[in-house]
């Protein structure tokens, strides 16, 4: 590459072989957000080759229907003398014997739109290293951010190529390029590419707080199977009870108050997606899904079939939540009752709400006050065929993601996780009974030997997840504690851990060491959770020195004004 010259004013930031230039006035952006953008590149890349191998098998498909349609209704011929000849014969190029008379599959390019792109720095990314991008759509209603994309897009060598429009005209009024530029509001955008001839593959949305706003366009302008990818940066709303109305107005949910708090917000905003796609006859399937620092990241393929939108009644619950020992109780919103008729094989499908709470009004572990949170999704978080894939394409790009290490740990982990809420730790569960804390090999163990299933949790460092009940994790701590005794006299007469202390445990727990107690994900070194690179590296304030229009942001943490 060229040397990129500097104006005063401004530093050069590059990121792989991305590089843009900063103005201390226009936006800012956060190193930590590196993680966010390589994550973004892989799944992306991931989803187009995977999406590209399915257009190719149902285009082989065709060719080998229409071959078979043409050999079956050639008829034989006579020539000048008298000789049969087959019709297909004559679709031979005799002009040009070299020429192939068989068309060549073409891979497939998509569309990608990223609606609020403040820098461009993430668009540039996934016009230069996702090789299946036919062109991105950069949008932002800041000035003052399209000014400073129309800079960086000229710089990476993105900006006017007439060459490789196919519609002059069209690339006319979008400022051609690799990178489309676009200066306006975000929703009246992707509206604008709600018909079903003009939908894009592929939306990110990366907001400044929480992308609620924005998800019914997004919704309605992805195409059916594209990938809709969303950041909401809120977790004071999505994972805290200090503002349950407001997370109610924007998701749908009421949040969790507890240590899985995290997960949760991840569900509550599936839940949003969920609701938003239902209501145009469409569904969504996890891929992946991430909470990462101070926000929320997923990965999500929309699809139309009505079906699976009758089924996402069944994929809704609310939840009690014990507000002293986090023990939860699942409400599902509806069930589904599937009917075979014989004898032609053909199954019926009967959607019925579910019946009403089986559990008390106190806590049956400690007899404290049940609170309610959702509805949020209870479906997977992640679909672990598509992370394996992503983790396949890490270990042989490895040098191209400069956060790669984290990634394989992240994605290791949500790989092996189990599809079931919630997640707990040992350090919290023990605060719960006032005891030692015994060692998360101790606890999986204990897991295993009952016959339950366990995994980690992406979400939180130190954490597990189980198809064990909050009973026998109790049962566990209580089998614990008969090792390793409680001082009683510490804990007062009306505290909850008297109550959890009180009931024997069902059955007598085994911490013998067990063989599957420490999953691939523990074998190896992998980093998991973010180092912090720079002294104060959260969400930062607004740039200042430009006109205030309304605040953008990139990538979760570049916030530009104009």
């Amino acid at each position: 590459m060229s040397t990129i010259a500097v104006p005063d004013g401004f530093t050069l930031h590059s990121e792989n072989n991305s590089h843009i230039l900063l103005s201390s006035n226009e936006a800012f952006l956060n190193p930590v957000q590196e993680f966010n953008r390589d994550t973004s590149v892989a799944c992306i890349r991931v989803w187009s080759e995977d999406l590209n191998r399915t257009k190719e098998l149902k285009w082989k498909a065709a060719q080998a229907r229409k071959s078979k349609k043409d050999s079956g209704s050639s008829k034989k011929l006579k020539g000048e003398n008298g000789q049969p000849i087959d019709a297909t014969a004559s679709e031979v190029d005799t002009t040009n014997p070299r020429k192939p008379t068989e068309a060549a599959y073409q891979p497939y390019k998509f569309v990608l739109l990223e609606a609020l792109s403040a820098t461009g720095l993430r668009s540039i990314r996934y016009a230069k290293e996702i090789p299946l991008v036919k062109y991105v759509i950069a949008n932002d209603l800041s000035s003052a951010a399209v000014e400073a994309m129309q800079r960086n897009v000229q710089i990476n060598g993105l900006g006017d190529n007439a060459e490789n429009e196919e519609n002059s005209s069209e690339a006319s009024k979008c400022k051609l390029g690799k990178v489309r530029i676009n200066e306006g509001d975000a929703c009246t955008l992707m509206y604008s590419h709600r018909e079903e001839k003009k939908r894009v593959d592929v939306v990110d949305l990366d907001p400044y707080g929480t992308a609620a706003p924005f998800i019914d366009a997004a919704i309605q302008s992805v195409n059916d199977g594209g990938l809709l990818c969303v950041t909401c940066t809120d977790l004071a709303v999505l994972a805290t009870v200090n503002y349950p109305e407001k997370c109610f107005s924007n998701y749908g949910g009421v949040p969790v108050k507890a240590e899985y708090c995290h997960e949760s917000a991840l569900r509550l905003v599936l839940h949003s997606l969920s609701t938003s796609a239902s209501r145009y006859g469409r569904y969504i399937e996890p891929l992946l899904s991430l909470s990462i620092d101070f926000y929320v990241r997923v990965f999500v393929r929309v699809k139309t079939a009505p079906i699976e939108v009758k089924r996402a009644l069944t994929k809704a619950s609310t939840y009690f939540v014990c507000t002293s020992c986090q023990a939860f109780y699942e409400q599902p919103l509806g069930k589904c009752v599937e009917k075979l008729h014989e004898p032609s094989g053909n199954k019926n499908y009967t959607f019925k709400t579910q019946a009403g709470p089986t559990i008390p009004e106190k806590c049956p572990e400690c007899e404290s006050t049940l609170h309610i949170a959702g509805p949020m999704w209870s479906g997977p978080l992640h679909d672990p065929g598509f992370v394996g894939s992503v983790l396949e394409h890490l270990e042989s790009n490895d040098v191209q993601y400069g956060t790669a290490a984290r990634m394989k740990g992240m994605l290791t982990v949500a790989k092996e996780e189990l599809a079931v809420p919630f997640y707990f730790t040992p350090a919290k569960v023990s605060s719960f009974f006032h005891c030692t804390t015994p060692s998360l090999d101790d606890v999986a163990s204990a897991l295993l030997h009952a016959g339950h299933k366990i995994s980690r949790s992406h979400a939180c460092p130190g954490s597990l997840k189980t198809t064990g009940s909050h009973q026998d994790i109790h049962d566990i701590f209580r089998s614990w504690i008969k090792l390793n005794p409680v001082k009683m006299e510490n804990i007062g007469e009306n505290s909850p851990a008297r109550r959890l202390l009180a009931r024997e445990p069902a059955i007598q727990a085994n911490f013998k060491r067990h063989p599957d107690s420490v999953t691939s994900s523990s074998k190896v070194k992998l980093v998991r959770y973010q180092e912090n690179p720079t002294t104060n590296w959260g969400p930062r304030k607004a740039a200042t020195g430009a006109p205030k229009r309304k605040r953008t942001q990139d990538d979760g943490n570049d916030r530009t004004l104009s």
